[in-house]
């Protein structure tokens, strides 16, 4: 749309470096002219579509399993994604986090998204996940982060009892399978220039001036930024 540029962001709740991307481009909006022309569009991307959870199993417990170290290495690992979240203003609290699959968490996304709330409803989401130790899969948190936004509790209670938007999520998936997206958070600039990663605030301001000084977009999407760090794969976190 001309005068308007669109910023699509496919994520997982499960991703710690897509609440950190968050923030790093909130922060790079802040420094953009035209900040009140860009529209934000959540994507839906899961990790590990399949994840059932353990019961009682600890993040640091999850990540020495799934790479075949030690609880030092992975807790090693998990001090140093804190820390990097610290940068930005955000708490994680790995030792209160609750493994989940997050199907419904992004089928809520796009309920929120009918009612303009999505943003509001992943801030919600992040919060939830990494700082609360709450579980994103259960109804019940679900339910409340609907109505704290002001979603309707007669449509939150049907998108319970029901498949709603399961296949809005699956495409989202899809979509970021024909991109070639393989980690998140991937940030898409009106189809034209994209930044992989927790990029420095610095790259996003200068992927968005880029992309609006240009102004007409071609299709052909050109990746600014590829370094392979501060995102997340279906193979872990790096």
């Amino acid at each position: 749309m001309e005068n308007q540029l669109k910023v699509q962001i496919w994520s997982d709740v499960m991703c710690p470096f897509c609440y950190i991307g968050k923030r790093k481009i909130e922060e790079a909006l802040t420094q953009f002219e035209n900040k009140d022309s860009v529209i934000i569009e959540w994507r839906s991307f899961q990790l590990d579509p399949n994840f059932v959870a353990t019961p009682n199993e600890t993040i640091v417990d999850h990540l020495a399993e799934k790479y075949r170290r030690d609880t030092d290495w992975a807790q090693g690992m998990v001090d140093n994604v804190t820390e990097n979240a610290k940068q930005s203003g955000l708490e994680f609290h790995f030792e209160k986090a609750i493994l989940a699959n997050s199907l419904n968490a992004h089928r809520l996304m796009h309920l929120a998204k009918k009612h303009k709330q999505s943003n509001q409803v992943k801030e919600l989401l992040f919060k939830a996940h990494f700082t609360e130790g709450k579980n994103v899969n259960d109804w019940n948190v679900l339910k409340e982060i609907g109505l704290e936004v002001g979603i309707e509790i007669s449509e939150i209670e049907q998108l319970i009892n029901s498949n709603e938007y399961t296949k809005e999520v699956l495409q989202d998936q899809q979509e970021a399978q024909s991109l070639g997206i393989t980690g998140v958070p991937f940030f898409v600039f009106d189809n034209k220039y994209a930044v992989s990663g927790a990029q420095p605030t610095e790259a996003f301001l200068k992927t968005l001036e880029k992309a609006w000084e240009e102004g007409k977009f071609e299709t052909s999407i050109k990746i600014e930024n590829t370094v392979a760090t501060n995102s997340c794969t279906i193979e872990g976190c790096e």
